[in-house]
């Protein structure tokens, strides 16, 4: 990750456009941080694109679309690949991003980035019309970057998947790791689906009915995991519920759209937990600072006592 983000800050200088594919059920969440600070850095522009809308609920998808294109240089698309004629319109939304470039003396220099499994690659094959990225669906299929003409006045540059060091607010860790963009050897399946089955109690309760057939009353969401093995006869020698089996069912439904059109986060739900973090940090500063006060006045006392 380390090389890879070293690699975009030095291909940035001569980029003249963004594209940033997120995943379109967690915008925020599956933003990198570090492409920002980057962009910034250099003043580009950015299409952010809203991959996967055919997984994600339309009502928060479009209150998104509304959220960035508030937002100073920066234009969103809401869109699936599995549609050519909505990449096909991309090309045009980013010619209107940077309208000085994509003439034979200038051409137009486009990078492409994104975490892991928010379907770069699968863009990037789109867009081209052919095989050019290797796709998976795993997280960090793409591990060079490569540089490919999209037409003679347009230049395509793909990145790796980049997660960034340290995720700060757990939730956005269990989101990613629920939506694949974190791979299944780095998370414990249960946590990530007894979170989902939380959300998914919150959010969307009736799509949990219509898909295992239960109700979810006054249930909780290892009530909802066991609940799936029960219904699909999941368990273990000795009869215990398989709750591995289950989670796992629960997770490729999500992530398969099995469940209905889902999304884990809204720009409201975002605000607030980004208010609740920021608190949360307040107070952890506010014991520290109370700390290390106790801790002076205490070495001064000792000091004079001696």
């Amino acid at each position: 990750m380390n090389a890879a983000r070293k690699k975009a800050a030095e291909s940035m200088e001569n980029t003249d456009l963004v594209i940033e594919v997120v995943d379109a059920r967690l915008p925020e969440a599956s933003c990198n941080p570090m492409v920002e600070e980057l962009r910034l850095f250099r003043q580009r522009p950015c299409l952010k694109i809203l991959n996967k809308t055919d997984l994600a609920d339309p009502a928060a998808t479009a209150a998104w679309v509304a959220y960035y294109n508030a937002q100073e240089g920066v234009t969103a698309y809401a869109m699936t690949t599995k549609k050519p004629g909505e990449v096909a319109r991309i090309p045009e939304l980013a010619k209107s991003l940077a309208p000085h470039r994509g003439v034979p003396t200038k051409p137009l220099r486009i990078m492409i980035m994104g975490i892991p499994n928010v379907g770069k690659s699968t863009l990037m094959n789109a867009l081209l019309k052919k095989r050019v990225a290797k796709v998976g669906d795993e997280p960090a299929v793409t591990k060079m970057q490569q540089k490919l003409y999209l037409d003679k006045n347009t230049i395509l540059t793909d990145t790796p998947g980049m997660l960034w060091p340290k995720i700060a607010i757990p939730s956005d860790g269990l989101m990613l790791a629920a939506s694949h963009a974190i791979g299944s050897n780095a998370l414990i399946e249960e946590e990530v689906a007894v979170f989902l089955a939380e959300e998914l109690l919150k959010r969307y309760p009736a799509l949990l009915t219509t898909r295992y057939g239960f109700k979810t009353e006054e249930m909780d969401a290892i009530a909802v995991v066991e609940g799936i093995a029960a219904r699909r006869g999941y368990r273990q020698k000795g009869g215990d519920f398989d709750f591995e089996k289950a989670s796992h069912t629960l997770l490729l439904d999500y992530r398969g759209g099995a469940l209905g059109r889902i999304s884990l986060e809204t720009p409201e739900t975002r605000a607030v937990l980004l208010a609740a973090h920021a608190a949360e940090l307040a107070e952890k500063a506010a014991k520290a600072a109370a700390l290390a006060a106790e801790k002076a006045k205490n070495a001064a006392n000792g000091r004079r006592g001696t």
